[in-house]
């Protein structure tokens, strides 16, 4: 059901699912179509090659969000946990694991195969839950809980600096939208050294911007945005556009604020929508574009960069509830849409 507010209805009522015996812990579950609550549901148990986790710190993506209302992109069955972006504690390992021990602190990936982890597959928001020896990387000491469950939505724009060839120092770059993606964009862009203009309109949004290593802002709305830009950029345009919004007009004008050869990353993702855009722009710029999902292949490097960096995203988190409250989490994210990360967190075990 929905509130007349566009919102979920969700309930704190806890719900007796466990078998007798057995030891209940907390869950959020999504039950169905805008339902959900915190409930009390089985201890789960491992298999050989599996891993025990304690969840310590878990976000909230608009993914879970999509999941939440019966819209993510591939199958998926209900009641499910969500979390697919979250740190953890190995309480127990499975007799064939050989990586991890019982006080290891790991993060885990969330596309496996052809299943994705909090969504297809109950994920990481509940007291405890199992995940495969092969899915998991340990965090470094210097990286707290809250780092780690930053790990997943970072290693997006961190594989968006990547995929931008050769970004460095030399180069003037330009962030198109101002969310958990693009803020990591532009962490990782100033820690490589470049020189970054971040282009949104939210004041807050460009405040945690500048936090995070961002050297100037325009806002994208108004009549001077590319003016603005041009001036920022001695009338050159940036040498790599990063679009981080999502939004189809936005796509288009990458191609008018990048410079002469510049590179393009196109990030943010919008399926069936169009805009106009000025295409001759691609030959008469000799311009680069590409588009990315995700972040494969580079969790080890992405962890490793946070490590030795030292950047601190912990900005990012604008709210954080106790697991028991995570159905107060999602409503959050539904009643501020100022809100730019929001965390659940659990000292279970």
């Amino acid at each position: 059901m929905v509130d007349n507010r566009g919102a979920p209805a969700y309930s704190v009522a806890t719900i007796a699912e466990h078998t007798p015996g057995s030891h209940p812990m907390k869950a959020l579950q999504f039950m169905g179509p805008g339902e959900f609550a915190v409930n009390d549901i089985p201890m789960p148990t491992i298999a050989d090659d599996e891993v025990l986790l304690a969840s310590r710190a878990v976000g909230i993506c608009h993914s879970d969000i999509e999941l939440l209302e019966g819209r993510y992109i591939i199958p998926f069955g209900y009641p499910i946990i969500p979390g697919h972006e979250w740190s953890a504690e190995v309480m127990e390992v499975g007799k064939n694991v050989t990586s991890f021990q019982p006080g290891d602190r790991v993060v885990g990936e969330c596309v496996i195969g052809m299943e994705h982890f909090g969504f297809s597959i109950s994920g990481a928001g509940a007291e405890y839950f199992v995940a495969k020896e092969s899915w998991l990387h340990k965090i470094p000491d210097n990286l707290s809980w809250t780092q780690g469950a930053l790990v997943e939505p970072f290693s997006c724009g961190y594989y968006a600096t990547v995929r931008a060839d050769n970004l460095d120092g030399s180069d003037t770059a330009i962030v198109l939208g101002a969310g958990p993606i693009g803020l990591g964009v532009v962490a990782a862009a100033s820690a490589k050294g470049a020189r970054v203009i971040v282009a949104e309109p939210s004041t807050e949004r460009v405040a945690i911007a500048r936090q995070l290593g961002a050297d100037a802002s325009v806002d994208p709305t108004t009549a001077a945005f590319l003016d603005e830009v041009m001036d920022l950029t001695d009338g050159k345009g940036a040498q790599v556009v990063f679009e981080a919004s999502g939004k189809p007009v936005a796509m288009a004008s990458a191609l008018e604020v990048a410079g002469f050869r510049a590179r393009i990353v196109y990030i943010g993702i919008d399926v069936g929508g169009s805009a106009p855009a000025k295409m001759g722009l691609f030959q008469s710029k000799e311009l680069q574009a590409r588009g990315i999902i995700g972040s494969p292949g580079v969790w080890p490097q992405t962890i490793a960069f946070l490590s030795r960096t030292g950047i601190d995203l912990s900005p990012l988190v604008t709210s954080s509830f106790d697991l028991t409250e995570a159905d107060r989490a999602i409503q959050t994210v539904y009643d501020d849409r100022a809100q730019v990360k929001v965390h659940y967190n659990s000292t279970a075990g």
